[in-house]
């Protein structure tokens, strides 16, 4: 299905955009930043809030990726939405980025095979398929660790799984939370499923293109069930290698699975279009051009977006919403920067993305603060 470009009002990255009835306040989107401040009981903190809060006026901020069960964990001191705690702990970052009139949507995650059995008591990862990850290892609690081959799911396993993100979307709503994001990107669960080169099921989720998108498609009836199908998006990424991902037949799989989501009228859907985030080089890139031609919702592109490209992306029409990842750790006023030509902060150290404490994570002054110091 393909959606004129012709005839539509001028648009730009700074103009309003209206998703059902959520009018967002530009279409500058934080994408979602694994940080690591949840501590090891994994619930929403102050720090966490002051965090969000000090970024409320993209358009829409993205949670980072938050494990929807104790299976699902992959990272040390990631938060959950599993439990009543962690609902109340992001029921305070909620409240923080709505009281500076921000809109925030929970992405919804669960790691499957990117994971250790140091997360889980001794149990391996579970995953489509017994295949493990070709890597340099993985960051558990007691340091980096080989990857492990993990344990294929059973078939009655999955609807648990199923109900897992139905209630994690139940625990998301009664957070205050504007809606949802389901994680189907970077080598994580969802993704597994997807790709022939992870799951090598002989059984209804395995096989063929169309049985390999039954558990994403299980799993957005499920959340939408819950949410209205405006406040729910979904995340693909069909270029990439993160997580040793990258499937010969991944122009087809993707087409497949976007020309069904097609059918839900979700809310967006978030595709990572851009190579420099790990590329499988199976072939040439999915563009958002190319999803554009068989999706006719609202589309998010995102990876190495600039000021300048994603204004381009949006006026030719290729896209609806830019998130950005990593402009975002180092400018908490992106927006504001965007909109009166200022620089930006250039990007934080790395070593500091997940170090803990507010150092690398709140102390980020705005171009306003900075200049007058």
């Amino acid at each position: 299905m393909t959606t004129s470009k012709t005839n539509q009002p001028p648009t730009n990255l700074l103009s309003s955009l209206t998703i059902g009835d959520l009018t967002l306040q530009n279409r500058v989107v934080m994408a979602p930043l694994t940080r690591a401040r949840a501590g090891e009981r994994r619930i929403p903190n102050d720090l966490m809030s002051e965090y969000y809060s000090q970024r409320a006026s993209a358009g829409l901020i993205i949670s980072e990726a938050t494990v929807v069960s104790p299976q699902g964990i992959g990272w040390p001191n990631t938060p959950g939405i599993y439990n009543d705690e962690m609902t109340e702990g992001w029921k305070q970052v909620v409240d923080a980025v709505h009281d500076s009139n921000g809109r925030i949507f929970l992405q919804l995650w669960h790691t499957g095979r990117a994971s250790h059995s140091d997360f889980h008591d001794g149990d391996l990862p579970v995953a489509p398929s017994a295949i493990a990850i070709e890597g340099d290892g993985v960051h558990t609690p007691s340091g980096k660790k080989p990857y492990e081959t993990p344990r294929a799911l059973r078939t009655d396993e999955l609807p648990g799984i199923v109900s897992d993100y139905r209630q994690a979307a139940e625990n998301a709503k009664r957070a205050g939370f504007d809606g949802v994001e389901i994680h189907s990107a970077n080598g994580y669960l969802l993704d597994q499923f997807l790709q022939s080169k992870t799951n090598h099921r002989t059984d209804a989720y395995g096989g063929s293109i169309e049985n390999r998108y039954r558990l994403l498609s299980e799993v957005v009836q499920a959340v939408t069930s819950v949410w209205p199908s405006h406040r729910v998006g979904v995340r693909l990424a069909p270029n990439g290698a993160f997580n040793d991902m990258g499937s010969p037949d991944y122009r087809e799989q993707f087409t497949y699975v976007a020309r069904r989501l097609d059918e839900h009228d979700l809310g967006y859907l978030h595709v990572m279009d851009g190579t420099g985030f790990g590329f499988h080089q199976l072939g040439p890139a999915m563009t958002l051009a190319d999803f554009r031609e068989v999706y006719s919702g609202r589309l998010m592109g995102n990876v190495e977006y600039t000021r300048e490209s994603a204004e381009t992306a949006i006026a030719e029409g290729d896209t609806d919403l830019i998130a950005f990842g990593r402009p975002y750790i180092s400018n908490p006023d992106l927006v504001e920067r965007f909109a009166n030509g200022w620089p930006l902060a250039e990007t934080a150290d790395m070593s500091l993305w997940y170090s803990g404490g507010p150092h690398g994570y709140t102390d980020f002054p705005a171009y306003r603060e900075a200049v007058t110091a």
